[in-house]
Order: structure tokens, then sequence, then C-alpha cells
């Protein structure tokens, strides 16, 4: 028996759609917005009646009746902190998203609602997979040197848990039996430790940790950047938040986050170039080097995903500088929607059961 499986993922300027049919994609599109229509709408949330419209034009255009779907997925929100995997989309869950109860207000938070109307007028089932506020960290990784501030999971969910699964389909293994250290490795970035099938430590890339990226910092020297940012905020130069998420990195030292426009300048034989590109890899290299320990050395693959791996001299200084760690793997490109229609497929197939969403954090503090 076979199955079709329709992916909404909502992003700032963009809505990007899939169809399934099992594994195999039959069409896929990234409808854009246009940014001063969006403006004019307000809100996120008032942002929905036009997306919906714009998903059933697509429907249309490409001859689809969501009457032969048997699931339709949406990409997670700002619901509560839950574990991995596939959870049937109910009330909680569309509420909490609604409350934006982790403070989120981003268009992702429209995959749920409009996967469940959609569901719900063609009569089919509406999950949501591997959800951007999964977070299986142990405590140790959560414990930092201020009592009270802890760590928590905001990594590159889909693409990460996606390219593992990836890897092991192509290699005969099991997710859940294996120890893999997980890279996404793009505008942003997440080195990421998965022990049997659980992604137990990671950097969280917005938050200021692992390797600067084209367009984040990475992690920081506290205290001089404190002091930089303290002159910063009083010359009316950007946030610290700000420089975290889109003007660090490349945009920081180029003006600019285009990394093909970068590595032509590296290839030039840029002397300053040279050395950010070649240090971006180091930190890189230096944050997979930390996973292992969290993995006290038992690593089974090192597995690489996202756009910048089409620069062969990254792959290669990667595969230099880890891979007396482990064997290195690259999966160049983003996985986000083959990983969301196969979380519902498993389910479907019977191989996994939807998960319920109850609202309740999976880690809310220490106890004592």
């Amino acid at each position: 028996m076979s199955y079709r499986i329709f992916v909404i993922n909502p992003g700032s300027t963009s809505t990007k759609l899939a169809y399934f049919e099992d594994e195999n994609k039959l069409c896929e599109a990234n409808v854009f917005h246009d940014a001063p229509e969006l403006a004019k709408l307000g809100s996120v949330s008032n942002q929905f009646p036009y997306r919906k419209q714009m998903i059933l034009d697509f429907l249309d255009e490409n001859g689809i009746d969501l009457r032969e779907a048997d699931a339709i997925v949406g990409r997670g929100g700002s619901s509560a902190t839950v574990n991995g995997g596939t959870y049937e989309v109910n009330d909680k869950l569309l509420q909490d998203i609604a409350d934006q109860v982790t403070g989120v207000d981003h268009p992702a938070n429209l995959g749920v609602p409009l996967a469940k109307e959609l569901a719900d007028e063609y009569g089919c089932r509406a999950f949501m997979v591997d959800s951007p506020k999964v977070d299986e960290f142990i405590d140790e990784a959560r414990v930092t040197g201020v009592d009270g501030l802890y760590r928590g999971s905001s990594l590159h969910v889909l693409n990460l848990r996606g390219t593992a699964r990836l890897h092991c389909e192509k290699n005969g293994l099991r997710y859940e039996d294996s120890n893999f250290i997980v890279c996404h490795i793009d505008g942003g970035m997440s080195v990421s430790a998965h022990r049997h099938g659980r992604m137990i430590d990671g950097t969280n890339n917005a938050w200021g940790e692992g390797p600067f990226t084209p367009t984040r910092t990475g992690a920081l020297p506290v205290q001089l950047a404190v002091e930089y940012f303290s002159k910063a905020e009083a010359e009316g130069r950007p946030s610290v938040k700000d420089v975290c998420t889109r003007s660090g990195g490349f945009v920081s030292h180029f003006g600019t986050s285009n990394s093909d426009k970068v590595h032509e300048m590296v290839e030039e034989g840029d002397p300053k170039a040279v050395r950010v590109w070649n240090a971006m890899i180091y930190n890189i290299c230096k944050s997979i080097g930390g996973m292992a320990a969290v993995l006290s050395g038992d690593v089974d693959a090192i597995i690489c995903g996202g756009g910048l791996l089409r620069f062969g001299d990254l792959c290669d200084q990667i595969t230099e500088r880890c891979g007396w760690i482990a064997p290195v793997y690259f999966y160049p490109g983003e996985v986000e929607h083959e990983a969301m229609a196969a979380g519902a497929l498993r389910v479907l197939r019977g191989e996994e059961k939807a998960q319920e969403y109850t609202g309740v954090p999976v880690w809310d503090g220490f106890e004592n």
C-alpha cells in the first residue's frame, strides 16, 4: 500500500510545499510572498488566510487533490519543548503554538495550524515531525557556570535528524542503534551528538555557540563581547541579538553573507578571506571534536549536511581534521521536506506510534 503526504513549511518570505507518494517526491515548490503584502497583514497570525490561499492555488496548479492524501505535515512552531519524533496534531498543540508559549513569533507557527485545517477539510491526519522545539539534552549539557542559567536545544532538528536517517537508510543502519556526530553547515550551523536515536547535545548557533557562519557570530569571548556591545549600543550599532543571528560572521567581516563571493576571494588569495574562511572550518572541526568527547569517543560516523558542502575545500579540511574520529560522510543540501514526509510515513506504516502532545515541557529545570 502506498501513502500520499503533503508537506507545509512556512518561512519568513516564502512557504515551501512538497507532495510525496511514499518516499518519492512528486512535486515541490517554494512559493515566495511579496514582502509589502505581508507587511500589510501585520502579525504572523493574520497571514494565515493569505498563505492558505497560496497553498490552495499551488494544489490547483499542480492537479493535487488532497482528498487522496493520507497525511499533511506542518512545520513545528512555538510549542513547549518535546522529544523527537512524530506528533499527531491536537487541540493543545494548536493552542500552545497560538499562544507562543516559548515566545517566538515566526511564520513557522503557521505550519501546524495550516496542516490541521486542511487535514480536517479533506479528511486525513495532521502531523508535526521533529519540531524545532525538540530538546533531548542530557543534564550535563544543560549546566553552565552561572547558577540558574541553563542551556537548551535550539538546533536545525529536521535537517540533523533527517540527514542522520538518510545516512542510515543508505548504509543499512538503524538510527536508534547508532552514535553519530551530525552537522548542518549552511547560513546557520548546528553540530550535534546523537546517541541511540536521541540528540543529547549540540551547538545552539543562534544563542552564540559553536562555529561562526555566513550570518552568525558563533561562540564569543564573553567579557570582550560585553565590552564591545556596550560601546556598540551607545553608538547605535546593531544589537547583540542582531549580530548573533543576522549580521555576524561573513556579514561582519565582509559586509555580505554570500558564501560564493567570499569563496571567490579565497580562491583569488585575499589574505583576510583565506584567514576567515579557514577559521570558520577550524571552528566547525573544533565543535565536532567536542561532540566526540560527549559520545566518549564511541562514534560510528560524522555526518554532514547543508548548502556549504558545495565547497570541496571545506569538505576536505573537515575530513583531514576529523577523519581520525570516525568516517566522515557528506550529504549536500537540505532534507527538511524528506524528513517531514518520512516521519509521517513511519507512523502511517505502523513502524512508529504517533506521540501525543501534552504541553508539559520535556525539561523545566532541576528539582534541587
